[in-house]
């Protein structure tokens, strides 16, 4: 199911509505940024290097920020630690600005709410000023949620990268990356015209009849019978991935994670294992007519 800009941009606030403090100041920021070209994301799933995931409050993806917003349970000695060891945490996997927001005083009451939305508001002003020097230094890509998932900005600038979260809501989208001009695809694997590599869509995590398994640092994926029986001999040894995932927003989406081969010292009979050859594929190889 694909959801329209509308629905993503209420879902999104969906996921905070039992925060008070949090949905009225975002839906302050939203309401009077009312810029249609900064993407925002509510509760953004931030993984670590080493494989930590962390919540941020609000984050705005094209412009490298991100905004946290302190209820009164920060204030204490140890939830500060914790706040300062995330802090470094998320800055060193995503190199994001952060701007926190205490809705707290010094005797761990509420503040009052129009000192909550000078606060805001001068945070507001910092979000402008920061598209207007990203929009300078060629930084800043404006917000086209229709086009989110479309291959066709992949294909156009000539390569898919871990880097840039690359996500397909359709098997078929994915696969046009590389000469694919069929209709709707349902098939895990297929095979890229004139190569002997495959595009691989697993569920890396115990389904039906495999139980299949992502390394914590992305480089490996083990491929095994959920009964532990033996596996046919095929001979699919070049896999580029996109997995199966569910987004924070419930919708099903296919994630790019690299070209992987299959490993002949780690595989067996019982259990293949690929290894991650490459992060970023050149597309311009491939034929599109």
């Amino acid at each position: 199911m694909k959801f329209s800009k509308d629905q993503y941009i209420l879902r999104n606030f969906s996921k905070i509505q039992h925060k008070q403090w949090e949905l009225y100041i975002i839906t302050r920021i939203v309401h009077n940024l009312n810029d249609p070209e900064i993407e925002f994301v509510c509760q953004q799933l931030i993984k670590t290097k080493d494989r930590k995931r962390y919540l941020a409050d609000l984050c705005f993806p094209s412009l490298k920020l991100y905004y946290e917003i302190d209820e009164a349970h920060h204030s204490s000695s140890i939830n500060k630690l914790k706040d300062e060891h995330r802090q470094r945490e998320i800055i060193d996997a995503t190199d994001f600005e952060e701007k926190r927001i205490k809705i707290f005083n010094k005797n761990n009451d509420d503040r009052n709410i129009l000192e909550i939305n000078r606060e805001v508001d001068l945070f507001i002003s910092y979000i402008k000023k920061r598209k207007r020097i990203f929009k300078k230094d060629g930084k800043f890509n404006p917000w086209n949620y229709e086009n989110k998932f479309s291959p066709k900005i992949h294909i156009n600038r000539g390569y898919i990268d871990v880097e840039d979260n690359v996500v397909f809501l359709k098997h078929k989208d994915a696969l046009k990356c590389f000469g694919y001009n069929g209709g709707d695809y349902q098939r895990a694997t297929w095979r890229i015209k004139g190569t002997k590599k495959y595009v691989w869509f697993p569920k890396l995590y115990e389904n039906k009849l495999w139980n299949n398994h992502l390394s914590e640092d992305f480089k490996n994926i083990t491929m095994k019978k959920k009964d532990n029986s033996k596996i046919e001999r095929i001979s699919k040894d070049e896999m580029i991935v996109f997995a199966h995932y569910q987004d924070l927003l419930g919708q099903v989406v296919y994630k790019f994670l690299g070209e992987f081969h299959k490993s002949k010292d780690k595989t067996n009979n019982y259990k293949w294992v690929f290894e991650r050859k490459k992060t970023k594929i050149k597309l311009d190889e491939y034929n599109y007519s």
